[in-house]
This record gives C-alpha cells, structure tokens and sequence, in this order.
C-alpha cells in the first residue's frame, strides 16, 4: 500500500495534472494531499476538432475543465439563430452548473481544435462531499462564490426588488 501511494504521490503524470489542477480557481483550498482524492474523481476525455461536447437542452451532467485546446460556447437566439457567447481557453472551465442540479443546459460547447478535458460528474461530486469533506466543500463554496458574483453582476445592471425572489403569502 505505502509503495503504491509513493509511486502515485511521485508520478511525473499525477505531479503535471496536479500543477495544472492547482491553478484552477474551483480548487483552490485543495492541499497537495488531497488532490490523489481529486484525480480518483475525475475523468479524462479527449474531442476531435469540430466534435459536439454537449448540446443546448442536454441534461448537464458534469463540468468540465478545460486542459488543452479551445472549446466554443453557442447558443440559439430566439429566431433560431446559433451566436458564439465565448472561445474558451485552457485552464478554463464550464458547465458547472450541472454540479448543482441536473437541468437542460443552457447552451452548446464545441471542440474548436483537438480537446482534452477533465470532467468532474455530479455524482463524484457528491461522493467527495460525502467522503472527503473538505475537498466539496472547498468546491462548493468556489461554486456559490461564483454563482453570486454573476448574480450580482446581473442586479447591478437591472436591479430587481426582493419581493421578486420570495413568495409573499397573500392576505386572507
């Protein structure tokens, strides 16, 4: 068992994708340690240039990060239209509101060039929460950190009052 987590702990391939891992803003907080419970949950998964990652209306299932190539973010205007929202680079990630629910997602990815992503599923998600505590919530905490910065940045330019996000019991 020690020669096993030696080998692993001085992998040069387990050092690379830790370094990369380490500069993703969604794990910060994760100690070096830790990041062998990290690797156990993430999956590796490669896109041919052109090739779909998801489609708008999927159900989102996992985020994915972003390891090497440009993804491109669409979506479809209300006449059917497809307009690029983003051309993602390395180190960045998306989808992660799957993290959170399972809903349709919100637009399509795209592998603009040869892709190689890391993708953390909802599932692994909540077993790390389950198992290694600190870990999710180190996620989690990054992910309503997030989350609330962009719904800060969304009232700030169209402010929306308070009784708009809760129901109100009507007088009887």
């Amino acid at each position: 068992m020690m020669r096993w987590l030696k080998n692993y702990l001085f992998d040069p391939e387990f050092n690379r994708k830790r370094k990369f891992l380490q500069r993703i803003s969604l794990f910060q907080g994760i100690s070096r340690r830790e990041f062998g419970h990290l690797f156990q949950a993430l999956v590796t998964r490669s896109y041919a240039p052109g090739e779909i990652l998801f489609h708008e209306g999927d159900v989102g299932r996992a985020l994915f990060i972003l390891e090497s190539g440009h993804v491109e973010i669409s979506r479809k205007n209300p006449s059917g239209e497809t307009i690029q929202v983003v051309a993602l680079n390395p180190g960045d990630y998306f989808g992660e509101m799957s993290l959170l629910d399972e809903r349709p997602r919100t637009a399509t990815a795209a592998a603009m060039e040869q892709v190689q992503v890391y993708l953390l599923y909802k599932t692994e998600l909540e077993k790390l929460v389950k198992e290694v505590p600190h870990i999710g919530a180190a996620i989690m905490t990054h992910l309503a950190m997030l989350l609330a910065a962009r719904l800060r940045s969304i009232t700030e330019s169209a402010p929306i009052s308070l009784a708009s996000t809760v129901k109100i019991k009507e007088a009887v």
